[in-house]
């Protein structure tokens, strides 16, 4: 007889409504929590059988983990695209949500998705709160653009959002209201404000210890600077996650969908099923490597014989990956395999 206990678990913002069963599906207790630490620590306590429990992965899901996770004999998320499962009922509620995730979790059937570690989880936090920095500093820059514009004024657009420039165009404008005067000093105000903050944010990621070493080495590829390095870093997280390159690829939104039926195969465009972070950071970082990098130089040329800029683009980001990822799971500096110019290009070590 199997004495472990399979706990299927809703999550929301208030509430998390729960499911215990055996492993030939007997419900063992069912019922619905507030959705508070203390709560949640003395519920687990209670739990006399080792149990193994999963959640599917949601905005409040990482702070439950947390919490459960001393206690459960193994806990899990569910990644919630591939929970159809759960969409596809024809009924559904709280209740019988858990119970699925139950049925899934001890019939070995849950899709389940890497969960970060709390620490990394904290770092890659600042990392994309500083992507909407970067952001919101655009905005501003564009609203500065925009008043100009609206109001009339002539600018240089190369030297516009210089501190020098700026300040002798607002005092050099004529014929243009006091409102608009105000508003460009408020959103130049907040634009520097922005940069700061993002520079901070950078600055404080980059003399994070436990990144040190592996931004060094990434950003060792001629091409790949600190930004993109530190988002391959805390949204990969541990490389060998990935079997392959493909895999990798894949992830980071660079393949196109497959359609495969009754043995004809038809590709779609690429997929919105991606890490959209690594996305942009990658297709920009393609889009300059090739100045600094000659094999990408020569991976870009090879592909815009084709007409197709993008697909030019995309090619550079794949190969960007797959340099990324041999140097990642080596540990080791990059190097490049001279006799293999074209193909594997990348080794480590």
């Amino acid at each position: 007889m199997n004495a472990l206990h399979y706990i299927g678990l809703d999550v929301h913002k208030k509430t998390i409504s729960y499911c215990i069963k055996t492993a030939d599906g007997q419900i063992i207790e069912e019922d619905r929590l507030p959705a508070r630490r203390e709560v949640l620590r003395q519920w687990a306590q209670t739990q006399q059988t080792p149990w193994h429990g999963a959640m599917e992965a949601t905005i409040f899901s990482a702070w439950i983990y947390d919490t459960l996770k001393p206690f459960a004999a193994q806990l899990q998320m569910a990644h919630p695209a591939r929970m159809k499962a759960i969409s596809a009922a024809k009924k559904k509620s709280d209740r019988i949500d858990a119970r699925t995730i139950a049925d899934l979790l001890r019939c070995n059937l849950l899709p389940a998705c890497y969960v970060l570690s709390p620490e990394l989880r904290d770092l890659r936090r600042l990392l994309r709160y500083r992507n909407l920095m970067v952001q919101e500093s655009v905005r501003m820059q564009n609203k500065i653009a925009g008043l100009l514009m609206e109001s009339g004024a002539e600018f240089n657009k190369q030297k516009l959002h210089g501190k020098k420039y700026f300040a002798q165009l607002v005092k050099s404008l004529q014929e243009v209201p006091a409102s608009v005067k105000d508003l460009l000093q408020m959103s130049r105000g907040a634009m520097e404000m922005f940069e700061a903050a993002q520079k901070r944010l950078v600055k404080c990621l980059l003399a994070e210890p436990k990144l040190e070493a592996r931004i060094e080495r990434l950003a060792g590829i001629d091409g790949v600077g600190p930004i993109t390095a530190l988002t391959w870093a805390l949204e990969i997280a541990d490389p060998h996650r990935f079997p392959s390159i493909d895999d990798a690829q894949s992830y980071c939104g660079l393949t196109s969908a497959l359609h495969e039926s009754a043995g004809k195969e038809q590709r779609g465009p690429i997929s919105k099923q991606r890490n959209a972070w690594l996305q942009t950071a990658l297709i920009e970082a393609a889009k300059l490597a090739p100045r600094w990098n000659p094999q990408l130089a020569a991976v870009h040329a090879r592909e815009l014989e084709g007409g197709n800029p993008n697909r030019a683009t995309l090619a550079v980001a794949r190969k960007l990956v797959a340099y990324l990822m041999a140097v990642d799971k080596s540990g080791k500096p990059f190097q490049l395999r001279l006799s293999l110019p074209t193909t594997a290009a990348a080794a480590a070590g």
